[in-house]
């Protein structure tokens, strides 16, 4: 599962000309759920997100969380991070859990986040949307599940 974090000063969602959702200073997650994800996958980037301290201290400095500052979450599924470009001019998509999959995780990750306490919104779900982001810094990390299996060096955890 992958999470492309971008930290905002505000952010919404529109499916055609309804809004959806809309946050005020906080975290939109864009969120890929490849084939054979779990709700350990969700509950990593879950925690990850709301514990990653890249919100500003009074000084400036990247010191304070999603949790410390209140923030609020906007969270639309985006299978499209799981793209294969390596060969070609056409993504291949075939890495991305199929819709009823992606669906049952990606909601689970919703109540997972939900469960901190922050605000939650969400796009919808296999639908068009146009989403605006206000970037606040710019801020952008990638959140990949993967990443908890493989030591800061670069290597393989041992078993």
């Amino acid at each position: 599962m992958r999470a492309l974090l971008q930290r905002v000063s505000r952010a919404s969602v529109r499916v055609g000309d309804e809004p959806v959702g809309a946050i005020g200073p906080g975290i939109v997650a864009l969120v890929g759920i490849a084939r054979g994800d779990s709700e350990a996958d969700a509950r990593y980037l879950v925690e990850k997100t709301v514990n990653l301290r890249i919100f500003p201290d009074d000084e400036g400095r990247f010191d304070r969380s999603a949790l410390d500052v209140g923030a609020d979450l906007l969270l639309v599924s985006q299978f499209t991070l799981h793209a294969d470009t390596r060969k070609g001019r056409r993504p291949s998509f075939t890495a991305a859990a199929g819709p009823e999959e992606a669906q049952r995780l990606f909601e689970r990750l919703v109540s997972l986040a939900a469960e901190t306490g922050l605000r939650v919104e969400t796009g919808r779900f296999q639908q068009h949307m146009l989403v605006e982001i206000h970037n606040d810094g710019p801020v952008t990390l990638m959140l990949d599940s993967d990443d908890r299996h493989r030591s800061r060096s670069g290597g393989a955890k041992a078993p």
